[in-house]
């Protein structure tokens, strides 16, 4: 059973930069993509970007010129860096992992994390 935890998140002003991470564990992790996706006070969650298992990252629309993908040698930690963040970026973020994901495809979370909350103040 993969599970998921995340953390980094906290309050920071605009313009500042934070990096959140995720560790997944479990023994049958091999394979899994691990994405992040965030939610608003009163918005629907929505996705912010994943990596595939063999390291391809996608992002949603102009994200990928302040947020960048990373991830360790063992493939089960992954990090999100968040630069030049706005006061619109705040959100709780989840984790979330998908036994299924490729480029291109809609990430399809088969696990959630807990989620932590990123505040970005004006």
């Amino acid at each position: 059973q993969v599970q998921l935890a995340e953390s980094g998140g906290g309050l920071v002003q605009a313009g500042e930069s934070l990096t959140l991470t995720c560790t997944a564990s479990g023994p049958d992790f091999t394979g899994y993509a691990l994405g992040w996706f965030r939610q608003a006070a009163g918005r629907e969650r929505e996705f912010v970007a994943a990596m595939t298992w063999s390291g391809g990252s996608n992002y949603a629309g102009n994200l990928s010129y302040r947020f960048t993908l990373s991830r360790d040698s063992s493939k089960r930690t992954l990090y999100l860096q968040m630069s030049d963040l706005k006061p619109e970026d705040t959100a709780v973020y989840y984790c979330a992992a998908a036994e299924f994901y490729s480029n291109g495809w809609s990430f399809s979370a088969d696990v959630w994390g807990q989620g932590t909350q990123v505040t970005v103040s004006a």
